[in-house]
């Protein structure tokens, strides 16, 4: 089943990476006390307003996240926190200057100290403002762009998921005509034969109706059983040549690759000769490239206007899945000859699943 990812909070930033924001500025206060460390309670004041400052960032933090869950706008958040920085900054001032006064460092009270200037901490406030919105810009537009993956993996994989089921209906649709045919022409044996093998074709597919890939060893097995059932449709009439090469049985393909092609191959060319046919399948590796290749024997007579090798669901479904998995890294080709024998070569990246065998080659 689609997983469906859990909708992102509001903000998403951590409130401990908001306070940790704060410290390169108090370092940067730390820096511009050096150079009064010799002058009387200078660097007493500075310690003062460092401590301050980390003092006020948590509840300033915790403001600003409270503004962006409501959608506060810029022009009204931005003058807001200007004035929020500025009042513990008047109060930092106020407590310094009682101290002072307490202990006999300043004669008394000056009210225009209180309110101006910025070295109560303001300016630092005003800074970590700055630094926790662009912090907090960074991680939205993170988390926008992740779920905007996340979107477009889950649109691919609906894709895939209704491109293979596609494929169901028409083959159950060709299958169960085959079916009626042999019924009809008496041949109950073979028509009874053929729905167990349906039965256990469809058993087998619909277990890997959920798997976007498989090993070659599964879909070359998946169509085995299809084939089974052409065989006691079309009995002799239908040769059939696999050959795969070493090392590529567990190379990981799409569900469903291979049948769809085969059953084009079958039913718009050998079925339609009056002798017998051949199909031929040849798997290999070139490289780093996993090639497939299928060919069957044309139809001698072109004499009617059937198509020979009419693909309107097969071939386009399998062309629409491979560009869905392996967008610009595979290719699909697709000729007729002029006797009407058609040839499908694919090639798509070869990527093995994880065995304990060594997998081997076979020939069928």
């Amino acid at each position: 089943m689609m997983r469906v990812p859990a909708p992102e909070q509001p903000t998403g930033l951590p409130l401990r990476t908001s306070l940790l924001a704060s410290l390169p500025i108090a370092m940067c206060m730390g820096v511009m006390a050096l150079p009064e460390l010799g002058h009387a309670y200078a660097g007493v004041y500075r310690a003062f307003y460092a401590a301050c400052y980390l003092f006020w960032i948590a509840p300033l933090s915790l403001l600003q996240r409270a503004m962006w869950q409501r959608g506060v706008p810029a022009r009204i958040s931005i003058p807001l926190l200007l004035l929020v920085t500025y009042i513990p900054s008047v109060i930092n001032k106020a407590v310094g200057q009682a101290a002072a006064v307490h202990w006999g460092l300043v004669p008394g009270y000056e009210l225009r100290r209180i309110f101006a200037g910025l070295d109560g901490c303001w300016l630092a406030l005003i800074a970590f403002c700055a630094v926790h919105a662009l912090l907090h810009h960074h991680n939205a537009l993170q988390c926008s762009r992740r779920r905007e993956a996340e979107a477009t993996a889950l649109a691919r994989e609906a894709e895939l998921r209704a491109l293979q089921y596609q494929l169901h209906p028409h083959f159950l649709f060709n299958t169960l005509n085959s079916i009626s045919a042999l019924v009809a022409d008496g041949r109950g044996n073979d028509a009874t034969r053929m729905i167990a093998l349906l039965g256990d074709l469809l058993r087998a597919t619909l277990e890997r109706s959920d798997t976007r890939e498989v090993t070659l060893a599964e879909e070359l097995s998946l169509t085995e059983h299809y084939l089974d059932i052409e065989r006691a449709r079309l009995g002799r009439r239908l040769q059939v040549d696999i050959r795969v090469g070493p090392g590529v049985l567990q190379a990981l393909v799409p569900p469903l690759l291979l049948q769809p092609l085969v059953e084009n191959a079958i039913r718009h060319g050998i079925a339609l000769r009056a002798t017998d046919g051949a199909v031929n399948l040849r798997v290999d590796r070139d490289r780093d490239m996993l090639t497939i290749e299928l060919r069957n024997d044309g139809v001698p007579s072109l004499e009617d206007d059937r198509p020979r090798c009419s693909t309107p669901i097969g071939l386009s479904n399998v062309r629409q899945r491979l560009t869905a998995l392996y967008p610009g890294n595979h290719t699909l080709d697709f000729t007729v000859a002029a006797y009407g024998a058609c040839a499908v070569r694919i090639t798509l990246p070869l990527r093995l699943a994880v065995t304990t065998a060594s997998p081997m080659g076979r020939t069928a």
